[in-house]
């Protein structure tokens, strides 16, 4: 696939909603961040060429993003964060509920930290409300093992809050 650099900037701007997504889940700090979202940018540029749309653009950004991000982490220049995955939820009522469904999703971003970075971005994305077509594909297993994952990351969750409740 062949873009010119407007053609580029516009689909980065597009889709900059999963860049910044996998950012805030593999980086610390705002300066991290950045930089993360300047390297996936760039092997964007360098390999869109290689898009042979088999899959959807966004499927293909996905991946360029959590490889770019799990590379940098393999590299130990960086370090998984506890940041919330929940950032652009909207803002709830002022009451009780809300107070009870922020400890929940504390308790859920806490939990999720504790997973290794592949069940991260497997769960990043399920969280996304991706398919598992989609999250099959761009870590590049088949449904049926993405499946299985995903039962293992659910006890996994469920076992790591079950323990964290209990203290």
């Amino acid at each position: 696939m062949q873009l010119s650099e407007k053609q580029f900037i516009e689909l980065v701007n597009t889709h900059q909603g999963i860049i910044h997504k996998v950012c805030g889940m593999y980086c610390n700090d705002k300066d991290n961040k950045k930089d993360l979202f300047q390297e996936i940018v760039l092997q964007l540029w360098r390999s869109v060429a290689s898009f042979r749309a088999e899959a959807k653009i966004s499927t293909f950004i996905y991946r360029v993003a959590l490889n770019v991000a799990l590379s940098g982490l393999r590299k130990s220049y960086r370090q998984p964060v506890q940041e919330s995955i929940t950032e652009n939820v909207l803002a709830y009522p002022n009451d009780s509920s809300y107070e009870e469904k922020s400890e929940q999703l504390q308790m859920l971003n806490d939990a999720i930290a504790h997973l290794s970075e592949i069940e991260k971005a497997i769960t990043l994305m399920y969280l996304d409300d991706r398919s598992y077509e989609e999250i099959a594909e761009t870590m590049g297993i088949t449904q049926n093992n993405l499946r299985v994952r995903m039962n293992r990351i659910r006890e996994k969750l469920k076992q790591i809050v079950k323990t964290r409740c209990s203290i």
